[in-house]
């Protein structure tokens, strides 16, 4: 069987550096193309080149159209307005669509769903094994540990990162509220600034750092009286990230239309 095209998108930024180098090392996946927006410096260079390496023999493109009706397999990190066209193109040609934009809007989930319907898309607020065993854990013990627990779930990311709180903390407060048998959006506690008031018992929150180049801190803490239960992940390299992405690609090459998440390709 020949191994599945790997078209990757924004591939200028660090995480598109990171995904092609992965995929350029993996001897299961062939890279075949490499989008950029439209203007962007890259476009028509050599990706190699431009990533200042040797060059590769596939130039950086703006149309996306030609570049992913020959791929088996698109692999997205970059904005909700682009995430939304690419699922749409990825959906037309049948090609698995790996998302791991964040910051994505309710409209933005419907049109995507939308496009699942015809393609399989696996979609993570992180795409790290240790991350989604967290999130089971989390689940478990939010399960385990009733109603009276505060839930306070604490993220840390670099300075550049422009959306808040983290898609993987809202991933892990998701899992939190299921482990409660409650929707996410009936327990959430508003952002915190100025009188505030006590707490709601039992509520989830979320704290958001932003500084210098932290790749990824997750902190979940549950508090009562006397006691706190602490669970954590850090991430120190970008590279888990974009081998989950590729675990993710290579995974969805047998399966059917539809909605699927890191769980899913781990078996979890």
């Amino acid at each position: 069987m020949d191994k599945p095209g790997i078209v990757i998108t924004g591939v200028s930024g660090r995480m598109g550096r990171m995904l092609v180098e992965t995929v350029l090392e993996s001897d299961r996946a062939r890279l075949v193309g490499a989008i950029e927006r439209e203007g962007h410096p890259w476009v028509s260079r050599d990706l190699g080149e431009a990533m200042g390496a040797a060059p590769l023999g596939i130039a950086v493109t703006d149309d996306a159209v030609a570049a992913i009706a020959r791929a088996q397999a698109v692999i997205d990190f970059t904005a909700p307005a682009a995430t939304v066209a690419f699922a749409e193109l990825a959906a037309q040609a049948r090609a698995v669509h790996v998302i791991g934009t964040t910051g994505l809007s309710a409209d933005d989930l419907k049109r995507i769903a939308a496009a699942a319907r015809h393609a399989p898309i696996i979609r993570a607020g992180n795409m790290s094994l240790g991350v989604n065993l967290l999130v089971g854990l989390t689940r478990k013990v939010a399960a385990a540990l009733g109603g009276d627990w505060d839930i306070e779930i604490v993220e840390a990311h670099h300075r550049m990162k422009v959306d808040a709180p983290s898609g993987t903390a809202l991933m892990l407060g998701e899992a939190a509220a299921e482990g409660r048998g409650r929707a996410l959006d009936e327990l959430r506690a508003p952002a915190r600034e100025g009188m505030t008031g006590a707490r709601v018992p039992g509520s989830i929150g979320f704290a958001a750092i932003r500084g210098g180049d932290v790749v990824g801190e997750h902190d979940v803490i549950f508090a009562t009286a006397g006691e706190r239960v602490v669970l954590r992940h850090l991430a120190t390299d970008r590279a888990i990230f974009a081998r989950g992405a590729l675990c993710a690609a290579l995974w969805g090459q047998d399966k059917g239309p539809g909605e699927y998440d890191m769980a899913d390709v781990l078996g979890l």
